[in-house]
């Protein structure tokens, strides 16, 4: 469905083949986003369960999150060379396989690795899913298929501990924890089976052969940043993580200098790092970075909060972050009239309100001491979930709005390397208190500063170039036709 074909509608096959390949898509990034945080709201029970130490503790959590980002950029490499469909069928079938294997894990040492492997899979459906999308619909339709894969990555995202709680407490099966990972299973095949009936992109023409030297020097920046961060929250940090960021900040600098010799050469280079030249990405790409650290150290910290310090079960944690998923449904639905009415002030106003929200919910918990009567609190909770859908639905669009089709693809990989970049700082670097202190006071200084890097963040993101409001709108497409 290239771009250069006349403006006439989509026959219904090819509405059929770029609808199939889009589920296949929206399937992968649901089991991504909720595999990030469904373990949040089971960890305890994990923990308890097989005796996992304070250490294999986060690293259930931050393998994952710490392979899937390294992996990322060269995933995307390997998918330009091998072709994208038979990159994502390989990955969706890995995933699947290592999701059993957490599920069926009898020790906390096993369950890592399989974290580890799950990631490395989840890396390699990622980075193929924008360049599909590009190659799957008209240009018209882009901003449409945009808003509603990030809307689905983020509800997947906040449904996660709902999930977690449920499965947790209703124990399908007589699974226990083990259901939060099998449940990848059903959704694993049919990922593959919409992918092997519906993705047609044809075979690869870019020959190009990888960049081996540029692949391990950002592979090898990126763990160090990515290691020094995550080890640095249950051992508390050391000079060693102060040498190991150092390293990744020199071995960066080789990477870029690398990537720019390699495209005066003529060559192909891993990341094209003139994607930040256009305003939108660069200024994008920092709210983005930000806004998933928030949104992951928010998770987090709540549903640790709320079971650990409150004590709540694992079912009442999930009832309690209800509210917030619909308001996030709220605001994702109303997100592109707002955007289409007000341009960049419409994400900048909803992340103030999360933020505010969250100072409001600090207050409470000061003034209670901890006590938390759920009914008076669901206006406020609801109302957080609407600011971070209205902020974080239109993002993803409104900095790509200038790019054009290879640049996308380019992008497939490079953005979501952003994104878990902006995972494992965020966590790394708001969770540090608060797994020293684990105390109320504890989750309240960290939930202090979420509001606050929250309200830094609206005012960062009236820096976004103002596109034209229609552009904007995901849903200006269908007057295209």
């Amino acid at each position: 469905m290239a771009d250069d074909r006349s403006g006439d509608s989509m026959t219904r096959k090819e509405a059929a083949v770029a609808l199939g390949s889009f589920g296949a898509c929206l399937i992968s990034v649901f089991m991504q986003m909720i595999d990030v945080t469904i373990v949040n709201t089971a960890l305890p029970v994990v923990t308890a369960e097989l005796r996992a130490t304070r250490s294999e503790q986060l690293w259930v959590v931050a393998g994952y999150s710490l392979a899937f980002a390294c992996v990322l950029l060269t995933a995307a490499r390997v998918g330009a060379i091998a072709g994208r469909r038979r990159m994502f069928l390989w990955s969706a079938a890995a995933f699947t396989a290592a999701s059993v294997w957490c599920g069926m894990s009898s020790s906390a040492t096993e369950l890592v690795i399989a974290r580890i492997v799950q990631g490395v899979a989840g890396a390699g459906m990622a980075a193929q899913t924008i360049a599909i999308i590009t190659a799957s619909f008209r240009r018209e339709h882009h901003q449409y298929a945009f808003a509603v894969y990030g809307a689905t990555a983020g509800f997947a995202g906040m449904l996660g501990p709902i999930l977690g709680g449920a499965l947790i407490t209703l124990d399908p099966f007589g699974l226990g924890w083990h259901a939060i990972f099998l449940m990848n299973l059903p959704l694993g095949v049919l990922a593959m089976a919409l992918a092997a009936g519906y993705l047609r992109l044809g075979p690869a023409t870019d020959r190009a052969p990888l960049d081996l030297r540029g692949t391990v020097v950002a592979t090898a920046a990126l763990f160090l940043l990515l290691f020094a961060l995550s080890d640095s929250q249950q051992a508390g940090w050391r000079p060693s993580h102060g040498m190991y960021i150092a390293g990744s900040v020199v071995l960066g600098a080789v990477f870029a200098a690398h990537e720019r010799a390699t495209r005066r050469r003529g060559g192909r280079a891993l990341v094209r790092l003139d994607l930040f030249s256009d305003r939108g990405f660069a200024v994008g790409s920092a709210l983005v970075m930000i806004f998933f650290g928030l949104f992951t150290a928010f998770v987090f910290t709540v549903s640790i909060l709320l079971q650990d310090v409150l004590r709540f079960s694992a079912l009442r944690t999930g009832l309690a972050m209800t509210p917030f998923a619909l308001g996030a449904g709220a605001g994702a639905v109303l997100s592109p009239i707002s955007v289409n009415r007000w341009g960049i002030r419409a994400p900048a106003a909803g992340i103030a309100v999360f933020g505010g929200c969250v100072l409001v919910g600090v207050g409470y918990l000061y003034v209670e001491s901890g006590v938390v009567n759920l009914p008076l609190v669901v206006g406020p909770v609801f109302l957080a979930g609407f600011g971070v859908g209205v902020f974080g639905v239109p993002l993803q669009p409104l900095m790509l709005a200038d790019l054009d089709d290879r640049a996308m693809g380019e992008a497939s990989g490079l953005l979501p390397t952003i994104e878990q970049i902006g995972n494992s700082v965020g966590l790394a670097v708001l969770s540090a208190l608060f797994f020293r202190a684990h105390t109320l006071s504890g989750s309240m200084i960290m939930l202090s500063a979420i509001a606050a890097a929250a309200l830094g963040l609206a005012a960062l993101t009236l820096a976004l170039p103002d596109r034209a409001r229609a552009a904007a709108s995901p849903w200006s497409w269908s007057t295209a036709n």
